[in-house]
């Protein structure tokens, strides 16, 4: 009987373990279900909706790269909390479509592992909430320290950035990032 208590311990300690596991994948795929069902809630109203009501961030945009058949919901912000569940729109950056440069922020390992795949010369397709639609060609990229993007705020043209940690499959992280920079090549309404 008490050979038996020890193989109980590690039994009920996998258990937890793959519990909390399966929670987390759980928790992450019915944010991104109501993620997407708040963006389409506002492209049909026009009006900010929160994913849940104790958020304290909300869908601001739709990216999708066809080619490699990514996709994912623009958060506004970028707090810790609201990156966990997707790309981030830094604030003081304008909105895709408008005059400047619109920045999006994700994390490397999970809404923005896609960005391994994106090369020059592919389209990023934005849609915002407000239903208006940007087309952008990918035109390059770089690896830069985080306080040093090279990204101009005061651009004329009407640009995107996506940028993520670098390097793509590291563990830690560190001072590097990796920009996309895209230009806008056509607008549809």
């Amino acid at each position: 009987m008490l050979r038996s208590i020890p193989l109980l311990l590690v039994a009920l300690i996998g258990l937890i373990l793959f519990g909390d596991g399966a929670y987390i994948h759980a928790k992450a795929w019915l944010a991104q279900v109501l993620l997407e069902r708040a963006f389409d809630k506002s492209l049909a109203t026009g009006e900010t909706v929160k994913p849940w009501a104790w958020a304290d961030t909300w869908p601001v945009a739709r990216i999708e790269v066809k080619r490699i058949g990514a996709r994912a919901i623009v958060l506004e912000g970028t707090s810790g909390q609201a990156l966990a569940f997707g790309p981030g729109h830094i604030p003081q950056t304008v909105d895709a479509g408008e005059r400047g440069v619109a920045v999006y922020a994700a994390h490397r390992d999970t809404h923005f592992r896609f960005l391994r795949n994106v090369v020059v010369g592919d389209v990023l397709e934005i849609t915002r909430r407000d239903g208006r639609q940007f087309r952008y060609r990918a035109d390059s990229s770089a690896v830069v320290r985080f306080d040093a993007s090279g990204i101009d705020p005061s651009t004329q043209g009407v640009e995107l950035v996506l940028t993520t940690c670098w390097p793509f499959g590291a563990v830690t992280s560190g001072p590097e990032r990796y920009v996309l920079h895209a230009t806008l090549v056509e607008t549809r309404e």
